[in-house]
């Protein structure tokens, strides 16, 4: 439906009059898993109608705003959950196979897919999630991370909305 609003001139010139907060916006939903189709088609739209390098880091940063809440969240509410949860006999056998069949990369398989999923359009909840359960991974240190992975996939949607 966003992306045919291209077509739909008053929704379009609706989007288009937002302008970097429009940009914001998307980065903020983009976040979610509900909204991330509906914000990856915003940004879409609106790739054309503005500069991509200052789109890209506004929408970086308000993709970075959800994250932070996100993992503040899970750090503080939910961690007792995912320490019983390691505990766990399914968990125990899962980690203790990835370690056999992925011996010198073991340590760095979930902060990759953790990184791939919070770049993508993908929902976010699931890599920042990851990312939340590492004890060695500061608030500063995800939140560098986190802006310049979503900033990169924002840049990279942007990019093909140029194209479309």
């Amino acid at each position: 439906m966003f992306y045919e609003t291209r077509t739909y001139p008053p929704f379009h010139d609706f989007l288009v009059s937002l302008e970097l907060l429009g940009i914001f916006l998307g980065g903020v939903f983009y976040s979610y898993g509900f909204t991330s189709a509906p914000s990856t088609a915003v940004l879409l739209v609106l790739a054309k109608e503005q500069n991509i390098i200052a789109a890209g880091i506004i929408g970086g940063m308000g993709a970075l705003l959800s994250d932070t809440f996100i993992f503040l969240f899970i750090r503080h509410t939910f961690m007792d959950e995912v320490e019983k949860l390691k505990k766990e006999k399914i968990i125990m056998n899962i980690n203790g196979m990835i370690k056999k069949k992925f011996r010198p990369f073991d340590k760095y398989l979930i902060p990759v897919l953790a990184s791939f999923l919070i770049a993508s359009p993908l929902p976010t909840e699931m890599g920042v999630t990851l990312m939340a359960s590492y004890k060695n991974i500061s608030v500063n240190k995800f939140i560098l991370l986190a802006f310049i992975l979503h900033t990169t996939g924002i840049f990279t949607i942007l990019y093909i909305g140029t194209l479309i």
